[in-house]
């Protein structure tokens, strides 16, 4: 198997047969990587049949990919519990099988990753050192622990814990019932690694522990097999799969110009005086010790005060700004921004005219707010979508309260809680899509303190101009 990508499957210490399969594989000519991890349910052989069903239907659908990838993927599902079905008429023995099911197509590419997910096997997303739990298990004890209401060990030892409420091989048409498949998107930035899992590890080791061995510096592999290790080693109590792939792009690093410190190096002159130089030699002012009395401590003094002074025009120019704009604008975590997002606000900073055109096509992360404070401004995304980081839970854009007049063009939102914030009605929109936004478009009003307010608040101060949704 490639380098950066792997599965492995074990039927732990205390089954003889493995109900479980997986899938770790390139797809569509190698720009895509399937994983995807199936346990089965139903008895000695029908679990066995029930995982095997699946992988085959999940890998002839997927095996090109063309249009909507999740369309495709909740197509496979669906394939998947019709013929698990249709086997089920023609083997009595067979008929309580069934499957849980978590599927991943990543796109290296574009740093992105799709997922599908039925049941209680499991999608992490592991970062930075820390492990997100994406998916959500289908069960009532997943429900508490994913809510608070039970920890993490408290979940692990529950009597009920393997019991789920959603599978493939019961519902007869899943694709009529709209939430009945988890679905989603995400980054996936270089130096991640995505983790499926049954609930053979997650049963048996905790989230830390899985950490711990993520953060090895081993090779795929090598973690895969740790991990199945680590859940023997733990008991074992069911068949324990994982798989894993891994970002192996090189990070994008952003040079930091420092400023040149004119470091001070001491030295004596021809007569034993004590003299200054610059550090890089360049010439500098003879200084005595006969010279550092009075005049410095007066130099020091000058320079105290003139400290002082710029820190508080600095203050009061930030004040200033805030008075102008008459709006609360959402304070952001001060972070590293990635170069496109750079890129991104140096061409809205250097517009003269009010238009910045993106290359057709381009996929932004976005880590941060981008906040437009111009009067006018039109932005054509020629078809670029601007996708969520997942460690930012901010607005995607936000317009202050002095723009007249912003136009986003041909461009798509995607996962942010708040697609756009906008604080007036200078905001256009023509061919922009919002996806899984849990609020595409808030409007905040701005009202004065301590004053007397009359009036009626609009139901919207937007419109569609698109007769299918008007």
């Amino acid at each position: 198997m490639g380098e950066n990508y792997f599965g492995i499957t074990d039927p732990g210490r205390q089954r003889t047969n493995n109900e479980d399969s997986f899938i770790a594989k390139t797809i569509f000519n190698g720009e895509f990587i399937l994983a995807c991890v199936i346990d089965g349910v139903g008895g000695y052989e029908g679990g066995e049949v029930a995982a095997q069903l699946t992988r085959d239907e999940v890998i002839g659908t997927l095996d090109k990919i063309s249009g909507n990838v999740i369309d495709q993927m909740i197509s496979a599902f669906d394939n998947a519990n019709e013929r698990i079905i249709r086997e089920k008429k023609n083997s009595a023995s067979n008929e309580k099988m069934a499957c849980v099911v978590t599927l991943a197509i990543v796109d290296i590419e574009k740093n992105k990753f799709y997922f599908a997910h039925v049941g209680d096997t499991r999608l992490y997303l592991y970062r930075d050192g820390s492990l997100i739990k994406v998916t959500k298990d289908h069960s009532s004890v997943g429900f508490l622990e994913d809510s608070g209401r039970l920890s993490e060990e408290a979940a692990m030892s529950h009597p009920k814990r393997n019991e789920v409420n959603k599978v493939l091989g019961y519902e007869k048409e899943i694709a009529l019932a709209k939430d009945f498949i988890d679905t989603g998107e995400s980054p996936f930035l270089p130096g991640d690694i995505i983790l499926l899992c049954s609930d053979g590890l997650t049963d048996m080791i905790t989230a830390g522990k899985i950490v711990s061995l993520l953060s090895s510096g081993k090779d795929l592999r090598t973690k895969g097999q740790l991990l199945i290790n680590a859940a023997n080693e733990a008991g074992g109590r069911d068949n324990i799969t994982v798989a894993m792939v891994y970002n192996d792009k090189s990070p994008v690093k952003h040079e930091v110009t420092k400023p040149r410190a004119a470091r001070k190096e001491s030295n004596t002159d021809a007569n034993g005086q004590t003299k200054i130089v610059n550090i890089d030699n360049t010439p500098g002012n003879l200084v005595t010790k006969k010279d550092t009395g009075e005049k410095n401590n007066g130099w020091k003094v000058l320079s105290y005060c003139l400290v002082i002074l710029i820190i508080l025009w600095s203050v009061f120019k930030i004040f200033k700004k805030i008075a102008e704009n008459k709006a609360v604008i959402p304070a952001s975590i001060i972070k590293q921004r990635n170069k496109q997002e750079f890129n991104l606000l140096d061409s809205i900073n250097a517009s003269s005219n009010g238009i910045v055109k993106l290359a057709a096509g381009q996929a932004l992360i976005i880590s941060d707010t981008v906040l437009l404070k111009k009067d006018s401004l039109h932005i054509v995304g020629n078809g670029s979508s601007f996708t969520r980081d997942s460690a930012y839970g901010g607005p995607a854009f936000v317009l202050a309260s002095n723009c007249k007049y912003i136009l986003l063009d041909s461009l798509t939102i995607e996962n942010f809680n708040v697609g756009v914030l906008v604080l007036n009605k200078g905001l256009h929109l023509k061919n922009v899509q919002f996806k899984n936004c849990k609020v595409p478009l808030q409007f905040q009003q701005q009202l004065l303190q301590d004053t007397l307010v009359s009036g009626r608040q609009a139901e919207t101060v937007f419109y569609y101009t698109d007769s299918v949704r008007r």
